[in-house]
């Protein structure tokens, strides 16, 4: 009885104040008009929706207005007014309202839209095998890849847009310093220029194409992303452009960033196995040498190459007292000895060949085979026998790139290039192998590289 006697005295006086606020009428009086507005709830900025979706949600939205040329920013997922920007102008360009904030059909569109643009220009990330680097690469515009020991080169048939991925040794870099330095390359003309303390931008034009840069180092390496393009091709590049810029990744926390530059001087193992000097090695020992030497015998020239198992052919002449090895092979082996010549810092500036036992893991249809524990630095180029003594290919030394933080260190692994893949290389270069020695520390050689 309480509780209903309180809600009528509310109701009451709720009532009672009504009629206080209202202006009594009089019969027949035309009652008064009151005007009310209606109550309407606040409206969001675009810029707040941006900020309450996920951030990878922000970060596809970014890619894909670049993708399709509304966007020139970085895509980093942060929400700026260059990015509403871009949404209302997509929405302008396809006949909508430019609310800045897309509805969910103008969102499914526009994610196909790029889609259909990345499929277009082939976009893929890669991981360099130079630089261990990160990028992305429009693979069916620039089809064209060429490395050497300091980069790699992506190109499209007829050379209208590059892409070149290039590092270096420099002492004490900085980004403001590396800026000027690509600023001064002959027929430059920068007028867009980005420098911050852990990386820095240039665009512009070279000659009569146009140019954009991205660099930056760790220590003593820099690295750097140069795309040059036509100017005629700059409505398919440039938002190829903006991608790339994004996803260029020179230092990779989760992985290691590639084999290291290659040294000034390197040692590797040779197999002696033509009576007239001629001796088998590992292609990357002897890759891009200013001068090889076989110690004991001289100079070398490096006449032949199969770069895709690893192998190089070098020559000595003069009459010398060479011992080649013998290439009759067995059955294949699961354990092999492998002999060569360890680096001199190995072996305290020593030259003497030596043996290590290695299990052999067989690996794809080529016969070539993973090898287990990888021998020591100098060993790339090593003979491998089995245990009746008879050949069993060659030993190579592959650096590999591995998962881990940016303190983790690139591990070696080791791979045995088949006797058959071995022959086959021979055969191709009209090499005969007339070797009768199974003494394999008799038939190596150390091979030294000098480079600039």
């Amino acid at each position: 009885m309480r509780a209903m006697l309180g809600a009528m005295i509310l109701l009451i006086s709720g009532v009672a104040a009504q009629a206080q606020l209202t202006q009594p009428t009089t019969a027949g009086a035309k009652p008064k008009q009151v005007l009310t507005v209606p109550i309407r709830p606040a409206v969001q900025a675009p810029a707040d929706t941006a900020n309450a979706m996920a951030q990878a949600d922000r970060l596809a939205l970014q890619s894909d207005l670049a993708w399709v040329g509304e966007y020139n920013g970085a895509i980093t997922g942060d929400v700026s007014e260059r990015m509403v920007a871009a949404i209302k102008e997509y929405q302008k360009a396809k006949g909508g309202k430019p609310t800045g904030v897309l509805n969910p059909q103008e969102r499914s569109v526009l994610a196909d839209t790029a889609r259909r643009r990345q499929e277009n220009v082939g976009w893929r990330i890669v991981t360099d095998t130079v630089t261990g680097a990160r990028l992305g690469i429009p693979t069916k515009l620039t089809p064209q890849q060429a490395s050497d020991a300091n980069g790699t080169k992506w190109s499209s048939p007829t050379g209208t847009i590059q892409i070149l991925l290039s590092r270096r040794k420099e002492a004490g870099p900085t980004t403001a310093k590396l800026a000027d330095e690509e600023k001064k390359q002959p027929g430059r003309s920068v007028d867009y220029t980005v420098v911050k303390p852990d990386f820095f931008v240039l665009s512009g034009l070279q000659g009569l194409k146009k140019f954009y840069i991205r660099g930056t180092f760790k220590g003593d390496e820099v690295r750097i992303m140069t795309i040059l393009y036509d100017q005629a091709t700059e409505n398919t590049v440039e938002p190829v452009v903006i991608a790339m810029s994004s996803a260029f990744n020179a230092f990779p926390a989760g992985l290691q960033a590639g084999p290291p530059p290659r040294k000034a001087v390197d040692y590797g193992t040779g197999i002696v196995i033509g009576e007239d000097g001629t001796i088998l090695t590992d292609h990357e020992v002897t890759e891009a040498c200013i001068a090889i030497t076989v110690p004991g015998f001289g100079n070398a020239d490096r006449v032949a190459d199969d770069k895709e198992h690893g192998l190089s052919l070098l020559r000595v002449y003069g009459t010398r007292e060479f011992k080649p090895l013998s290439l009759e092979s067995g059955t294949p082996a699961t354990t092999v000895d492998l002999t060569g010549v360890a680096d001199p810092h190995a072996q305290g500036g020593g030259s003497v060949a030596s043996s290590v036992k290695a299990q052999v893991a067989q690996r794809g249809g080529d016969g070539d085979a993973a090898l287990a524990p990888a021998p020591g630095l100098g060993f790339s180029g090593a003979a491998a026998l089995d245990g009746n003594g008879k050949f069993a290919g060659v030993a190579l030394l592959k650096p590999t790139i591995v998962a881990g933080t940016s303190t983790t260190t690139a591990t070696a692994q080791a791979v045995l290039v088949s006797p058959a893949t071995v022959r086959e290389f021979l055969k191709a270069n009209g090499v005969v192998a007339n070797g009768k020695s199974t003494d394999a520390k008799t038939a190596v050689v150390r091979v030294i590289c000098v480079r600039k």
